[in-house]
C-alpha cells in the first residue's frame, strides 16, 4: 500500500488497510472512522490540467491517489463512467449563476439528491469487489431522508448484496419515504424506526460495534461513516471551484454547504487541504444547530431534534464530526478517544484553541428558508429546495466582492413540494420521476430503535 492509499482509524485501534478494505469495512472496527493516513497535496500545474477535464475524468484523477493499487486504474475508470452515465445532466453537475451566487446542482442522479453522486459509485464498487474477491455483503444504513433512497438505488437487484435502511417514522418527507419503500427488489428492506434520525444512527453504530454480529453477517455501511462516500464528494468541490473561477477570474472561491451530518462539508475540508482553490467553507445548519454553534463557540453540545422544513438536516449528532475532530486536535487518536468518550457520557465537549478560520458558520431558520425560496423565485424564477435555501440564506451573510460564493444545491425541489408550496403559495415543484411514485405499492416494517430488535430483523430476513 502506498501512504496515500492506506487508511487508519481516528481512534488509532485499527491496523492500516487499503482502499478496498476500507470500502468494505465501513465503520472502523474500533468504533472510530477510517481516514487516509495522508492527504495528498495538489500543485498549481496539476490544478490547471484538471480544469479542462470532464466530470468523470476529474473524478478519476482526484480519487486516484486515495484508491492506490487496490483497484486497477482502468477498472476504476470504467466504474466511474458507469456510475455517472445514470445522471440526467450532460456535464453531470451543472454550476449556474443565480443572483449573487453560483448554484452547484448536485441533484441530477436517479433519486434527485446529492447522495447519488457518491452512492451510484459506491454501489458499483461493492458489486465489483464482491465479484472479484467473493463473499456477500449486507448493508445497514440510517437515513434522515436522502441517503436511504440513493443507497437503495445504488445496490437494488445487485447479486450478493442485501440492504437494510432505517429511517425515522414520520420524519422524512412523503416523497423521500416513497422513494425507498416503493422499490420492489427482494434485496431491499426498509425499516421505519420509532424515533429520530439520531436514534437510527445510534443503533447503526451499536450494531457495527457488535463485532461478532458484524463479521457473522458480513455487514457494510453506506452512510458517510464509509470513507468512500466522503472521497467521492471531494471531487465536486474542485469542479465547482473551477467553474466559478472560469466565469469570474477569481483566484479562489468560498463554498456554502447545508449540512447536518458533517459528511458533505468534510469532503470540502479534504479538498481544501489537498489544495483546491477554496478560501473558506460556509457551514449552514437549520434550527438543529449543533455544528454552527460549535464553530462559533467551540462547544459541541447535543440538543433535542427539532423537526423542520429541511428534514435531512434534522440531526443533533453529526457522525462525520469525529473525522474533523481528528485533524482539529492535531491528528491525535488518544485525544479523539477521550473527547468522544466525554461526549458520549456528557453529551458535550469543548475545544478551546481559538477556532478554525477555514470555516464560517451560521443558522438558517424556517423563516429564512421560506424567504430565500420566495426571493430567488421572484427574482430569478429559480426554485431552491429547502436544504439549499438554508445554505443560501447563511451564505448571504458572508458574501464578499473579491471572491465568488458557490452554494451546493443538495436536492431537487420536487422532493419537498409541501415546503415549496408553503413558500410560494403555488404547487410548482414537480419531477416526472417523483410523480410516477404516487400510486405504487409500498413495503416497510416499523421497529423500535434497539440493537437487539434490528439484529433479529436482519437475521430473520437473511435466513
Amino acid at each position: 500500500m502506498s501512504a496515500f492509499s492506506s487508511y487508519i482509524s481516528t481512534r488509532g485501534g485499527v491496523a492500516p488497510v487499503d482502499f478496498a478494505q476500507a470500502v468494505m469495512m465501513g465503520l472502523a472496527d474500533d468504533g472510530g472512522l477510517l481516514i487516509p493516513s495522508q492527504i495528498p497535496s495538489v500543485g498549481k500545474d496539476t490544478l490547471n490540467k484538471w480544469r479542462s477535464l470532464t466530470y468523470p475524468e476529474l473524478a478519476c484523477e482526484v480519487m486516484r491517489p486515495f484508491v492506490g493499487d487496490a483497484i486497477p486504474y482502468d477498472d476504476f475508470k470504467q466504474l466511474v463512467a458507469k456510475s455517472y452515465a445514470t445522471f440526467q445532466a450532460d456535464d453531470v453537475i451543472p454550476v449556474k449563476k443565480v443572483g449573487k451566487v453560483f448554484i452547484c446542482e448536485l441533484f441530477h442522479g436517479p433519486t434527485l439528491a446529492f447522495k447519488d453522486v457518491a452512492l451510484q459509485l459506491l454501489g458499483n464498487l461493492f458489486e465489483y469487489l464482491l465479484k472479484r474477491d467473493g463473499g456477500k455483503l449486507n448493508i445497514i444504513g440510517a437515513t434522515s431522508g436522502d441517503t436511504g433512497s440513493a443507497a437503495i438505488h445504488g445496490v437494488r437487484g445487485k447479486q450478493g448484496i442485501d440492504i437494510f435502511i432505517m429511517f425515522p417514522d414520520g420524519r422524512v418527507s412523503p416523497l423521500q419515504e416513497r422513494q425507498m419503500t416503493t422499490v420492489p427488489d427482494a434485496n431491499v428492506h426498509c425499516i421505519a424506526v420509532k424515533g429520530t434520525f439520531d436514534d437510527g444512527q445510534r443503533v447503526l453504530k451499536e450494531v457495527f460495534n457488535d463485532l461478532d454480529f458484524k463479521r457473522s453477517y458480513h455487514l457494510g455501511a453506506v452512510n458517510s461513516v464509509n470513507w468512500a462516500r466522503v472521497l467521492v464528494q471531494v471531487v465536486y468541490y474542485f469542479w465547482a471551484s473551477f467553474k466559478a473561477q472560469k466565469e469570474t477570474g477569481a483566484a479562489a472561491v468560498q463554498i456554502a454547504v447545508p449540512t447536518g451530518n458533517f459528511g458533505d462539508i468534510f469532503a470540502g475540508y479534504v479538498a481544501l487541504r489537498m489544495g483546491a482553490p477554496i478560501r473558506r467553507l460556509i457551514l449552514a445548519t437549520n434550527e438543529n444547530d449543533i455544528l454552527s454553534r460549535f464553530f462559533n463557540t467551540g462547544v459541541y453540545s447535543r440538543g433535542t431534534v427539532c423537526p423542520t422544513l429541511s428534514p435531512s438536516m434534522d440531526i443533533q449528532v453529526a457522525s462525520n464530526f469525529e473525522r474533523y475532530l481528528y485533524y482539529r486536535v492535531g491528528q491525535n487518536p488518544e485525544k479523539v478517544r477521550t473527547l468522544m468518550a466525554q461526549f458520549a457520557a456528557e453529551k458535550s465537549l469543548t475545544i478551546n484553541d481559538g477556532g478554525d478560520a477555514t470555516f464560517a458558520a451560521g443558522r438558517g431558520d424556517t423563516a429564512m428558508t421560506l424567504d430565500a425560496i420566495k426571493r430567488y423565485y421572484d427574482s430569478d424564477k429559480y426554485i431552491l429546495d429547502p436544504h439549499t435555501a438554508v445554505g443560501v440564506s447563511v451564505a448571504e451573510k458572508f458574501l464578499a466582492d473579491d471572491i465568488p460564493t458557490v452554494c451546493l444545491a443538495t436536492a431537487h425541489p420536487a422532493k419537498f413540494a409541501a415546503a415549496i408550496q408553503k413558500a410560494l403559495g403555488q404547487d410548482l415543484a414537480h419531477h416526472p420521476t417523483l410523480d410516477a411514485l404516487v400510486n405504487l405499492p409500498t413495503r416497510r416494517v416499523t421497529l423500535d430503535p434497539q440493537k437487539d430488535v434490528i439484529e433479529k430483523y436482519v437475521s430473520d430476513c437473511l435466513k
